[in-house]
């Protein structure tokens, strides 16, 4: 079995997007390498045949550290794609650089890299294991929300959509996530005491982060960038429609004909496309027929076998 190093930015305590993604794939990779997974790498600390780095800029150390005669496949995170590649970050482009293949993880993704670079990229689809869905409520419509309390999720549209519908108790909005922006948690905390059918429920382990999207009626999803979120694919794989900002991360995931879409920041959008579904349920139905439908491409099989496939000609080039 080959010795390969995957670093993360992230490790189990910020139990965030990155660290599902490094935990998910050292596991597939297990049948075939040994993965010593970590949150760093310098010189001095074991190096194994291949680093995996996720986070151009963040792993940015650990890759220029790297030792230059064995291989770097990078993963581009949202914000590398959405935000620190396109506005020059000097880290982040000095890791893509170094990079013998980079991954992104929705299928758009490759449109926001330079021509130069999509040479060597490649689409990896994460994945879930199917959940069950239900029981899911039938006499109101339960909306749930799920992330990280920060500027990139956007909980502002949906604090102003809640607002919108404060008078809608047959729409009901669940909102999980840590605070780690404070004054964002404060907005929630304002939000839940302004509108009953809203509640900000913090961080929760992530078993239940899934129980409580499969018995959703909906899942929305309003941030402003992504590069391949968790909760979608989540969703997906238990039936769960998705009411999504139209962005390139959710289309590269749901596809760019998804009928249930809002402008990012769109507060009314939002609002109007909850209405909607309690409203019309037989909309409701069918898009939860079409979620069921696109989850046959976020399979755990499918990523394990793009991902060995990757690693393994970077092993043997």
């Amino acid at each position: 079995m080959t010795q390969m190093t995957l670093v993360t930015p992230a490790l189990a305590d910020a139990n965030n997007g990155n660290w599902q993604t490094a935990r998910r794939w050292a596991r597939l990779l297990a049948p075939a390498h040994r993965v010593d997974l970590r949150a760093r790498w310098q010189g001095g600390d074991p190096a194994g045949a291949l680093l995996i780095a996720l986070h151009a800029r963040r792993s940015a150390e650990s890759i220029a550290a790297w030792p230059l005669d064995r291989p770097v496949l990078l993963v581009l995170t949202g914000t590398d794609l959405y935000a620190d590649l396109p506005r020059g970050d000097a880290a982040a482009w000095a890791s893509v650089r170094r990079a013998d293949r980079l991954v992104v993880l929705n299928r758009l993704g490759l449109q926001a890299l330079p021509a130069e670079q999509r040479g060597k990229a490649s689409v990896v689809l994460q994945s879930v294991p199917a959940r069950a869905a239900g029981p899911r409520p039938r006499s109101f419509l339960r909306a749930v929300m799920v992330g990280h309390l920060r500027e990139e999720k956007d909980p502002r549209t949906l604090f102003a959509a809640a607002r919108l519908l404060r008078d809608r108790g047959d729409i009901r909005i669940d909102h999980l996530g840590a605070a780690l922006d404070p004054e964002l948690g404060r907005q929630a905390e304002a939000c839940a005491r302004d509108c009953p059918s809203y509640r900000w429920l913090g961080a929760r382990p992530h078993g239940e982060v899934r129980r409580r999207i499969a018995t959703a009626n909906v899942l929305v999803h309003a941030s402003r960038l992504e590069g391949g979120a968790h909760v979608v694919i989540e969703a997906l794989r238990s039936g769960t429609p998705v009411l999504a900002s139209r962005m390139d991360g959710n289309f590269g995931l749901l596809g760019e004909d998804w009928p249930a879409l809002f402008d990012v920041g769109d507060a009314a959008g939002l609002a109007a496309q909850l209405r909607r579904l309690r409203d019309e349920p037989e909309r409701l139905s069918a898009l939860a027929r079409l979620a069921a439908q696109r989850a046959e491409a976020f399979t755990p099989a499918q990523e394990q076998r793009t991902l060995l496939a990757l690693v393994n000609a970077l092993l043997h080039r």
